[in-house]
């Protein structure tokens, strides 16, 4: 079932966000990736068997401060 990963990324710039959107991307299993929020700074990540531990890692060493807020399942309705 696919999962809706939400996470807080501090985004200062228009590149931050692009290259936290490419990230996102690249995970394996990932069907959506979006940018969510009043001020830009949620990443919204869609997809099957995604490691939400693992993008939040990779997310830290690339853009900056990172942290997941949920994890839910998505329905397919």
């Amino acid at each position: 079932m696919p999962k809706k990963i939400l996470m807080s990324v501090s985004m200062r710039c228009e590149k931050c966000r692009s290259e936290a959107l490419k990230i996102g991307a690249k995970t394996t299993g990932v069907t959506f990736v979006g940018i969510e929020g009043e001020e830009k700074d949620k990443v919204v990540v869609i997809g099957e068997g995604v490691d939400a531990a693992c993008l939040v890692v990779r997310l830290r060493k690339k853009v900056g401060f990172a942290d997941i807020i949920s994890v839910t399942d998505v329905d397919d309705t």
